[in-house]
């Protein structure tokens, strides 16, 4: 009995050819040729499930937003629960850091995407902006939430201060990919910049402090 193929794991399996090949020889570089000797496949298989490059790239970056999303995940299952919304915050901002080979090929690929969009039609899909707008909006529900909660400023911008944090962690990430510093570097900005939005509250205001303590007579 012949064996039944696995259509999407085939489909994952080019996908992640074409993210090994961009990560080592930049986007720009890759063809179906290159994607099919990474996967160990005919030019004409990869074809059959890609008709062009472009449609092999879109796949790729829906690919790389749904694991992304799946780290962020991780991270803030890692923090614990119940996860407040500056840890939730901190961990989003992080994943746009390089911290490994995975995240390292993400940040390139999408980088180089987005460079590319600008002046290939082919490429210019407007579905490119879905992921980040969910995650400003995601980053305005958070900030909002924490000024309800009284752990930031409620004179604040949520949307401007979303915006600027997602600007800053972008711009940490390609200083990292670029070699300007360091991931650690990258990772003590963005917690320097969320210390300022979430003030540590003063010794007399932390639950369980004495009065007499906070206010000696």
């Amino acid at each position: 009995m012949p064996k039944l193929v696995d259509h999407e794991e085939r489909r994952a399996h080019i996908i992640d050819a074409l993210l090994r090949a961009a990560a080592s020889e930049g986007l720009h570089a890759v063809t179906m040729r290159s994607v099919a000797i990474e996967a160990g496949v005919s030019v004409r298989l990869v074809q059959y499930y890609f008709d062009t490059k472009e449609q092999l790239l879109l796949a790729a970056l829906t690919r790389l937003a749904v694991r992304m999303g799946e780290r962020v995940r991780d991270r803030v299952r890692a923090a614990g629960s119940p996860t407040a919304p500056r840890e939730v915050i901190e961990a989003v901002l992080l994943e746009a850091v390089p911290t490994d080979e995975e995240s390292r090929a993400f940040h390139l690929v999408y980088t180089e995407y987005a460079v590319l969009s600008v002046t290939d039609p082919a490429l210019a899909d407007q579905s490119f902006l879905t992921a980040p707008n969910e995650m400003e909006g995601f980053l305005v529900g958070l900030l909002t939430a924490a000024q309800q909660a009284g752990d930031t400023d409620p004179r604040l911008d949520a949307r401007q201060e979303a915006v600027v944090l997602l600007a800053a962690s972008a711009g940490l990430g390609l200083s990292v990919l670029l070699g300007q510093r360091t991931a650690g570097d990258a990772a003590a900005v963005l917690r320097y910049h969320l210390g300022r939005l979430f003030p540590e509250p003063a010794e007399e205001d932390r639950p369980g402090t004495p009065r007499s303590a906070a206010h000696p007579q």
